[in-house]
């Protein structure tokens, strides 16, 4: 028990430092159904789960996160938009569904205080999630450049089930 609440306020710390702590709130907000699994082989942490819900996988070649479309449903519904998203033209919207990465010319806005390699959570104009994945290059080229993938997507939600 000792060390499960020592694991929680690190994994904690870690969404504190990559997401921010309105984030971090809104992901925890109820700490009694958080589950953590941790790796056969190393004994460290590798996924965080919110009762039966996969919310964050932990990458050990950064120390990051990475969210999961549980977990940026729920970061959508508790947050306004530009929060961690980039707003994409909803004629796409299929597309980026399936999984296909966002170009520039496609963005309609995108929050500012994301940084090349940051988990983004991918939205329609009605602010309807499509996607999760990284962001490429800076923000500022993101708004200038209409050529170039300014997002990877990891995962559609026509590729996974919430």
């Amino acid at each position: 028990m000792y060390s499960d609440f020592l694991d929680l306020r690190k994994v904690k710390a870690i969404s504190d430092y990559q997401f921010g702590c309105s984030i971090t709130d809104v992901l925890f907000e109820n700490e009694s159904n958080i589950r953590i699994k941790y790796s056969k082989n190393t004994k460290k942490i590798k996924y965080i789960y919110d009762d039966e819900h996969l919310i964050l996988s932990f990458k050990p070649t950064n120390g990051l996160f990475t969210l999961s479309l549980f977990a940026a449903q729920k970061i959508v519904a508790h947050t306004r938009k530009p929060l961690m998203r980039v707003v994409i033209l909803s004629e796409i919207s299929e597309f980026i569904k399936k999984g296909r990465n966002v170009f520039c010319k496609h963005v309609v806005d995108i929050d500012s205080h994301l940084r090349p390699f940051d988990e983004v959570i991918i939205v329609n104009e009605k602010d309807e999630l499509l996607a999760i994945g990284r962001i490429m290059i800076p923000v500022p080229y993101i708004k200038m450049f209409n050529t170039g993938v300014a997002i990877k997507v990891r995962k559609g939600i026509y590729k996974s089930k919430l």
